[in-house]
């Protein structure tokens, strides 16, 4: 069970935080990523979720407002530059180190090593294997102090639409402007579903994605391809869970006819360890 935090010095406990805004993702979103955490994490602990929608939301999340901004959004950009609301001076009643956490993650393992490791440095990120030769992080879970990364949110408020374009992803702007540098957390602790679990074609028509050894969050960062989509089997919601219609579609897709084997190498199997994982 979470702890008080009225009453719990903040030093003492393990604390998440995750943030929820707009439509894209619902109460059920945090409620299994509370479930995940809970499991997965030796108490006490605390979970606090930053939402402009409390509807649904379990009883045992902290929810409290978003932080404040006096900066507009950029627009018509790549990045969750939503996520620059975390780098304010105060985050609501949260004081100390925190462990961010992307709504869409699922928690495989033992969530206290991204405590423990490398104390010293303040801003841990994931390492982005998407781009494997940039030295690059991941804001899918990161842990910082809070008020640490308030200099990059006084840089990014002077032009939020030129940083955007400039750096494309807010992870980037991270790695790079994070005030004393950046650690990353060990590989093999998380995972990029798409580019880590998935399989390669043709082995993606005849096996499901795989769950690395060591793993203890896999990350589904960037695309359509979300927990739900993984437990049916859809690279995409709007694509056929079943191997022959799927392919089919090179037939009667424009889309699919101009790029036909990236088409083929968008198709999964059910993934049952997702659905193992990712619930309440």
């Amino acid at each position: 069970m979470p702890i008080d935090s009225k009453t719990t010095d903040n030093e003492n406990i393990k604390q998440i935080i995750c943030i929820k805004w707009g439509t894209k993702y619902g109460a059920d979103y945090a409620n299994k990523l509370y479930g995940m955490v809970s499991r997965n994490i030796t108490p006490p602990f605390r979970f606090v979720c930053f939402t402009d929608d409390t509807t649904d939301v379990r009883s045992e999340i902290e929810c409290q407002p978003l932080p404040e901004i006096d900066y507009p959004m950029p627009v018509g950009t790549s990045g969750q530059w939503p996520k620059s609301r975390l780098w304010s001076e105060k985050l609501g009643n949260v004081e100390g180190d925190v462990l961010f956490l992307d709504l869409d993650v699922v928690i495989v393992g033992n969530l206290d090593v991204f405590f423990e490791y490398k104390p010293e440095k303040e801003v841990v990120l994931t390492r982005n294997m998407t781009n494997p030769l940039e030295k690059l992080g991941q804001t899918s879970l990161f842990r910082f102090p809070v008020g640490k990364l308030v200099s990059l949110q006084k840089l990014f408020a002077t032009d939020p639409q030129g940083i955007a374009e400039k750096y494309r992803f807010e992870q980037r702007f991270v790695t790079r402007h994070a005030p004393g540098g950046v650690e990353f957390y060990p590989r093999r602790w998380v995972r990029h579903f798409r580019f880590e679990c998935k399989r390669s074609f043709p082995l993606n028509y005849f096996l499901p994605a795989k769950l690395p050894k060591d793993t203890r969050v896999v990350i589904f960062a960037g695309g359509a391809l979300n927990p739900p989509e993984a437990i049916e089997g859809r690279y995409r919601t709007e694509y056929p869970n079943d191997a022959k219609e799927h392919i089919k579609l090179l037939k009667t897709s424009e889309t699919a006819k101009k790029r036909p084997f990236r088409h083929l190498r968008h198709f999964i199997l059910p993934t049952p360890w997702v659905e193992k994982y990712w619930r309440e």
